[in-house]
């Protein structure tokens, strides 16, 4: 059964054709930057890969591009659209109402956009991602997996807010969590590294990309998550501020005369390690400048460790103890510097990485801690597009319980 699965971003196509009952992927792609005039296409299929620079105008151009490259007479995977039984889309928020993937109705389209609100930058493209994939692949089934889905396991203390709880009960204002599917696949994933039973282990999975969230996973469950009503919340971030005093918005709007729509621009696209730094939002030139001592990039640097530590301390106190700690996304993949800096001073919770493992790992799959480290500290490059094809698979097929 050959599956789409299709995560559509403010600017950015990822897709990925696979066949998940064999296990095998036939094509990955990346379309960005869609809408400037340097757009690119990073597409790699039976062994090679190729990269072009094009205009791309719209995401509906940009779902022509990745079709042409998928059915292209010379290194196309299939000879047309025909031959894709399914497809699955990443939607990031599915509020309370959805604790599973889904097959895609109409009804379920409007459960989707009632929750634009809650994720502005997010479900409103991926509801445009899913438009575009039906008008053009009709007839088959399309599943939406959520980003929220996997947290719904969270309990009531975890996931409510200590406001009147008429706010959770009339306008469902409480805790949902993102980056599910990156959480779900890394945890499952370090498991299996570990040769230990996913139900018996307590893990924290730290996300850190551009969006940055750690969860506590306890038996395979996610019990408590960083981010929460939206993901602006918990740790700092390329560009968002994570945790902060709400009163902060109420002193710039009443105190300073900032407007709404201001203080959520600055708080969403302006703070965070652009804000701290004054430099840029990417980890790696905010490291070189640190390194070339520049103070507010080291400034940046130390924030954010220190926001992540914090919050593996609170998790490791609501879990009970901690057996693995795992990292992922760009930053947790990528940068050797801020996993020791995030794991320093960590020793007496267990927590103790080898510089030498450390330093070595980039973008692979491996464990960095001591042999004698009592807690396992695990890299795991995430890929969300598995969950979502399998996920696919397993909602078109008619299987039962999730898959792993």
């Amino acid at each position: 059964m050959k599956i789409l699965t299709l995560n559509t971003g403010s600017s950015s196509l990822k897709y990925r054709l696979s066949e998940p009952d064999r296990g095998s992927i036939l094509a990955d792609g990346l379309i960005e930057r869609i809408g400037a005039t340097d757009s690119s296409i990073s597409h790699e299929a039976q062994g090679k890969q190729t990269t072009k620079s094009l205009p791309v105008a719209d995401h509906r151009q940009a779902f022509d591009l990745m079709v042409s490259h998928l059915t292209a007479p010379e290194g196309g995977v299939i000879r047309s659209l025909s031959e894709i039984a399914a497809v699955g889309h990443r939607v990031v928020h599915g509020g309370d109402r959805f604790f599973d993937s889904v097959e895609i109705s109409d009804e379920v389209l409007r459960t989707i956009h009632e929750f634009e609100d809650l994720a502005p930058l997010h479900n409103p493209i991926n509801l445009l991602g899913i438009a575009i994939a039906r008008q053009r692949l009709p007839g088959i089934p399309h599943v939406a997996v959520f980003d929220t889905a996997f947290h719904q396991t969270m309990p009531r203390t975890a996931y409510l807010y200590a406001i009147p709880l008429e706010l959770y009960d009339k306008h469902r204002i409480r805790r949902y969590g993102f980056h599910g599917t990156s959480h779900r696949y890394v945890s499952s994933r370090a498991a299996r590294i570990l040769r230990r039973p996913l139900a018996k282990l307590r893990i924290i999975t730290c996300h850190l990309g551009n969006g940055c969230s750690i969860t506590a996973v306890k038996d395979g469950k996610s019990i408590d998550t960083s981010m929460g009503f939206t993901p602006l919340e918990g740790l700092v971030m390329g560009t968002r501020s994570g945790d902060i005093d709400p009163s902060v918005v109420f002193f710039l709007v009443s105190k300073r005369g900032y407007d709404l729509e201001t203080v959520e621009e600055i708080l969403n696209r302006r703070s965070g390690i652009l804000g701290i730094s004054g430099i840029s939002n990417d980890m790696k030139t905010v490291i070189e400048a640190s390194r070339e001592g520049d103070e507010r990039a080291e400034l940046a640097l130390e924030i954010f460790a220190y926001r992540v530590k914090k919050y593996i301390g609170a998790y490791t106190a609501i879990l009970g103890g901690l057996d693995c700690l795992v990292f992922t996304a760009g930053i947790g993949e990528r940068s050797p510097d801020m996993r020791r800096l995030i794991c320093s001073g960590l020793e007496d919770l267990g927590i103790a990485i080898d510089p030498r493992l450390n330093g070595k790992c980039i973008a692979t799959e491996m464990v960095i801690s001591k042999r004698d480290s009592r807690v396992k500290v695990v890299v795991v490059p995430t890929d969300e597009e598995q969950v979502i094809a399998s996920e696919t698979y397993r909602v078109v097929s008619g299987m039962g319980g999730r898959s792993q």
